[in-house]
C-alpha cells in the first residue's frame, strides 16, 4: 500500500510541476513531511510570518517517496537538502529565504489578507499574453529536466510558435525599439 501511495504521490506532483502554467505553495502555519513535499512541486513558494517547512520523514523512520527529496535538491542544492532531510531542521521564512526555498515572506499571516498578498505577488509572473506564460514555463520546464542539446531544441521549437504571433506583433507596434 506504501509503494502504490508512493507512486501515484510522484505522478501527481511530477503532473504539478510539469503543468504549463506558473504555480506557488503558499505555507500558512506548517508544511510538515507530504506537506513539505508538495511545496516542491510548486515553481514558487512564500511563506507566512510563523509558518514553516519541515521534512520530518527521518523521524517517521522513512525518506520522502513522493519526489520530494529530488525536487528539493534542485531547489537548494545537495548540502543544504541533506542538512534539512537529515536533521529535520525546521525552516522558518527567514531560513527558507536564505536557502532559496522560499522566494518571499509575505506581511500578514492572516488568511485572507495572504492569499490576496500571493494573489498579487503571483500576477507579476502570469500577467500578460496565456501563449507567452505557457512558453515561458515550457523552456524553463525543458532546462531543468532535459539534458542541454534537449533543452535547446525544445527552447527553439517554442521560441517559432511565439515569434510573429499576436502578442510578438503587439508588443512590436508598442516597443519598436528595446529602451
Amino acid at each position: 500500500d506504501g509503494m502504490n501511495m508512493c507512486m501515484f504521490m510522484q505522478n501527481t506532483l511530477t503532473r504539478l510541476m510539469r503543468l504549463p502554467l506558473i504555480s506557488v505553495a503558499l505555507v500558512q502555519g506548517k508544511a510538515f513531511g507530504g506537506g513539505a513535499e508538495l511545496t516542491t512541486a510548486c515553481d514558487f513558494r512564500l511563506m507566512t510570518p510563523g509558518s514553516e517547512i519541515r521534512f520530518v520523514h527521518k523521524h517517521m523512520g522513512l525518506v520522502p517517496g513522493w519526489g520530494g527529496a529530488a525536487r528539493l535538491v534542485r531547489i537548494v542544492g545537495s548540502g543544504a537538502a541533506l542538512q534539512l532531510l537529515g536533521g529535520a531542521v525546521r525552516v522558518d521564512p527567514e531560513r527558507a529565504l536564505r536557502l532559496g526555498l522560499s522566494a518571499e515572506t509575505l506581511p500578514s499571516s492572516d488568511e485572507s489578507t495572504a492569499l490576496g498578498e500571493a494573489r498579487a505577488w503571483l500576477s507579476h509572473y502570469t500577467e500578460g499574453p496565456a501563449s507567452v506564460v505557457r512558453a515561458v514555463k515550457k523552456v524553463v520546464t525543458a532546462g531543468r529536466e532535459l539534458p542541454l542539446e534537449g533543452a535547446l531544441r525544445t527552447e527553439k521549437d517554442i521560441f517559432g510558435t511565439v515569434w510573429g504571433g499576436p502578442a510578438n506583433l503587439q508588443a512590436l507596434v508598442r516597443r519598436p525599439k528595446h529602451k
